[in-house]
């Protein structure tokens, strides 16, 4: 496994000067979206210039929108990162389930566990693996309690339901409690594990310090237990980034260290 970094935890005025300051940290490996303005061949040119792999590209868009003409919107947005995708030499997308609550898809709606959602859901989710089809990547939802698909079980049931070779999993094992399922922490990751260890295509390190809600805390300053978490990764088979996210650039060094060291004691 390698240490990975969002686009946009480290920023400065030109693409060169922002991937010089990311290697200065010894990252190679990012999530990524082609910048306003730039083409991707340019952006790739810089990339393969510092030995930096893009390990996803971002396509995130709420799929149950109650305004179904911005699901539209998302659709036709996942179809320009598809074309995206080749040229920046990867395969996958990130995107997530959504939410019902009209204001943002990261907040948790009561209508989310309904029937309509997950029709809805499977609408959204059907079209969007036409394009994966089309273009030949894979799409990495993530579990997410605020989510439709809030917990490794609905996870399951939406991959079985799809039965796609372009659908995978994005895990991050700080975004699957509900509220009072902290002291099962143990207990929760191997079932996340057990039920998607064999389809994770993506996985994102950040850490929480309350369930019932995504994790927004820095890896490594909250309370996920990472041995844990990285040994099923790594149990699971997977080996590729394992992407932070949900810190600041001062935090960087700390946590690129806190990763690398929890990923070099499993070696």
């Amino acid at each position: 496994m390698h240490v990975g970094l969002m686009v946009g935890t480290i920023r400065r005025e030109t693409l060169d000067e922002t991937l010089d300051a990311i290697v200065e940290h010894d990252v190679h490996h990012l999530q990524y979206h082609v910048p306003a303005g730039l083409s991707p061949a340019d952006v790739r040119e810089a990339l393969d210039a510092r030995q930096i792999t893009i390990s996803a590209l971002g396509g995130t868009y709420n799929m149950i929108d109650p305004d179904v003409e911005k699901r539209h919107a998302g659709l036709r947005m996942l179809r320009s990162v598809a074309e995206q995708c080749a040229p920046m030499g990867t395969s996958v997308i990130t995107i997530c389930t959504g939410s019902r609550n009209p204001d943002s898809m990261w907040r948790a709606h009561p209508d989310n566990s309904s029937a309509a959602a997950w029709r809805d859901l499977v609408t959204s989710m059907r079209q969007a693996l036409e394009v994966a089809e089309e273009y030949g990547v894979t799409l990495a939802f993530e579990p997410e309690v605020a989510n439709v698909i809030d917990s490794a079980p609905r996870a399951r049931r939406l991959l079985d339901e799809m039965q796609s070779p372009y659908l995978k999993v994005c895990m991050d094992g700080a975004n699957i409690f509900h509220k009072g399922e902290l002291p099962k922490m143990r207990e929760i990751l191997d079932e996340a594990f057990e039920l998607l260890g064999d389809d994770i295509a993506l996985a994102h390190a950040k850490d929480l310090d309350t369930d019932g809600q995504a994790g927004h805390l820095a890896a490594g300053t909250g309370l996920l237990d990472y041995d844990q978490y990285l040994g099923l990764l790594k149990e699971s088979g997977y080996d590729g980034a394992v992407v932070l996210h949900g810190l600041s650039e001062e935090q960087v060094p700390f946590c690129t260290g806190f990763l690398r060291e929890k990923i070099d004691a499993l070696m």
